[in-house]
């Protein structure tokens, strides 16, 4: 009978509008007084009361409350909308710690020849100085700082001048995967190549003169494959995986890819780690790559970089006083030392350890963005925050280090393009 009298109630509450619960509460005690006893009949009396007017009141807040709480989710799903970030769903990545890279042996090059963080661009264009057979857009994202250059798709995107690298160079870049528009991961394709046509597209599954190409299939799996079309390299191409998944690539973070070319010798690192090393990759004289590609899959790049010569730090600081690095990393407008930092800082730490009567002052250098006082004091951060990675993780000795910054103040290139910029942005150690 219970059960019954629950069941009316709850068919009622949903088919009468409010302005009938009062009748209802009158019918609804009525009936239950006339089929039960008059001890149940005043038990069920205060028990339906009791609901009935908490129903009631609920049903009022329901129904006034309905259009503004939907109306407030609608325009609160809009304004995540309006602020995520395009392509990269939102995980938290940390920066491993500086010691993390102690058998990072990767050193770039002196001389900057080429950088593109497509600051110059505008976000949602097709960026300037690169080409396609497809599409790409400079976005950003909430993850990360800076312009990106996300790309989805089977075609290809490469710098549209031709490089003048000789036999010993590096190449850096961050690179994040991305789902693609099958709705997971895909992948995606690096290729340092030597073309066959300057200013169009090289077709063909090995296009091109010679390559080296990284692919990153997409389950994360990183591989590569060299070629050198011509009869001297006939059957001297190399394959390979990384199968240890460690080295496997995931959805949505940031990884830092190095690579270091040498007389056909290629070394690849990603992140704190050597992922390949191939001694003579391209062991045939006339092999000179002259054009990055990206291409088959989907992902986001910024901060390429490519710099020649090998710094003999020693002579730099023992012998001419000063030396300008390059090697020391920073994310925008912050003073944290990236981990890539740690082969150039170890290098200047094993000098200042040979030679323990030498005392440095380490000098932050920005380029022209922003506010110049904003720009001074990050520079003066930055300088002391390399002093403090050489005390914390390689004991140099506090007394032995000071640290400034000079801002934009002292700029060794016109800040008009990001290869000029990144010349400006520099770390100076000089010998006190």
């Amino acid at each position: 009978m219970k059960s019954l009298v629950k069941l009316s109630l709850l068919i009622a509450i949903l088919l009468f509008p409010v302005n009938t619960w009062s009748q209802i509460k009158v019918d609804f005690r009525k009936k239950v007084i006339n089929q039960t006893n008059t001890r149940a009949n005043q038990a069920a009396d205060k028990t339906i009361s009791k609901g009935l007017d908490a129903v009631q009141d609920g049903v009022k807040d329901a129904i006034v409350g309905t259009d503004e709480n939907e109306s407030a989710k609608t325009q609160d799903k809009e304004d995540k909308e309006d602020n995520a970030a395009p392509a990269v769903k939102s995980t938290t990545q940390e920066q491993p710690a500086l010691q993390a890279y102690s058998k990072y042996d990767f050193i770039p090059g002196e001389k900057i020849i080429f950088y593109e963080d497509f600051s110059q661009d505008a976000v949602g264009d097709f960026p300037a100085l690169w080409n396609t057979n497809g599409s790409a857009e400079v976005v950003t994202t909430n993850l990360f700082p800076g312009n990106w250059m996300k790309f989805d798709s089977r075609d290809a995107i490469w710098t549209d001048a031709l490089l003048n690298l000789p036999e010993n160079y590096t190449i850096e870049f961050d690179i994040i995967p991305v789902k693609g528009s099958e709705g997971s991961m895909s992948g995606y394709s690096f290729r340092l190549m030597q073309c066959i046509n300057p200013k169009t597209y090289d077709h063909g599954s090995v296009p091109g003169k010679a390559a080296f190409c990284l692919s990153l299939e997409y389950y994360g799996r990183p591989g590569y494959r060299t070629y050198i079309n011509s009869k001297e390299g006939e059957g001297m191409g190399l394959t390979g995986f990384k199968e240890d998944k460690a080295f496997y690539q995931k959805e949505s973070q940031k990884y830092h890819m190095a690579l270091w070319y040498q007389k056909g010798r290629v070394r690849l690192y990603q992140d704190q780690n050597k992922m390949f090393d191939l001694p003579k990759a391209f062991a045939v004289e006339g092999v000179k790559m002259d054009r990055l590609r990206f291409e088959d899959g989907a992902a986001m790049v910024t901060n390429i970089r490519i710099a020649i010569g090998n710094p003999d730090m020693r002579s730099k600081l023992l012998t001419e006083g000063k030396l300008v690095s390059y090697g020391i990393y920073f994310d925008v407008n912050k003073d944290l030392v990236k981990p890539e930092s740690y082969s150039t800082l170890k290098s200047i730490a094993s000098i200042l350890t040979e030679n323990p009567a030498v005392r440095i002052k380490i000098v932050g250098y920005t380029d022209s963005d922003g506010a110049d006082e904003a720009n001074l004091d990050l520079s003066k951060r930055r300088g002391g925050s390399v002093k403090n990675e050489l005390i914390k993780t390689f004991g140099i000795d506090a007394s032995r280090l000071e640290s400034d910054g000079l801002g934009e103040t002292q700029p060794i290139a016109p800040n008009d393009v990001p290869a000029n910029k990144a010349l400006n942005r520099r770390v100076e150690f000089i010998k006190l």
